[in-house]
């Protein structure tokens, strides 16, 4: 058997890897049953049908004709710092700066690892997942988010320094970005 569209094989082989990886670690806490899940019951079954959707989707890409433009191109590094990077500065900001200035960033942040960049698109998206996280999850299931900024004199060392930096790398990404 050949290859015919490499990017659906080894994504389909990423799938099938992630998906048992995480059915196997849901393992480790209580499965209970489908009337009654426990806290592993979820996340195995995710699991299992990500690794299903993956072996599908790698199967389907041993059929057919070779096709050239999808082989897989160069790995490009900036696009995973980008994304990586943001969800660090998300998790930094959260509880200082609070959900809505965290999430904005993480959003417009991450959203610069498009190739098709759009400021307009990823406001929109921002504000899309601001009114979704709010009405899902602090409404909708209660959680507890701070929503606002915290006093700056009430924030560690650490956050004084990490904060103010990931800001102005995000917003200067954002600038240059948007002049091209």
């Amino acid at each position: 058997m050949m290859i015919k569209h490499q990017q659906n094989f080894w994504s389909g082989i990423m799938f099938v890897v992630l998906g048992f990886f995480f059915a196997y670690h849901a393992t480790s806490y209580n499965m209970g049953t489908a009337a009654r899940m426990g806290a592993g019951y979820f996340p195995f079954w995710l699991g299992v049908l990500l690794a299903i959707l993956g072996a599908i989707l790698t199967l389907g890409a041993l059929k057919g004709e070779i096709e050239e433009e999808h082989k897989i191109a160069k790995f490009d590094f900036d696009i995973l710092f980008l994304i990586i990077g943001s969800l660090f500065a998300f998790a930094l900001m959260m509880n200082y700066l609070g959900i809505f200035v965290a999430l904005a960033f993480l959003v417009l942040v991450s959203s610069l690892a498009s190739y098709e960049f759009s400021l307009k698109v990823a406001i929109g998206n921002a504000i899309f997942l601001l009114a979704f996280t709010f009405f899902a999850f602090v409404k909708g299931l209660g959680l507890v988010f701070p929503y606002y900024p915290v006093a700056i004199s009430e924030w560690p060392v650490f956050a004084l320094i990490l904060i103010p930096v990931a800001l102005i790398i995000g917003v200067v990404l954002i600038v240059r970005r948007v002049r091209g």
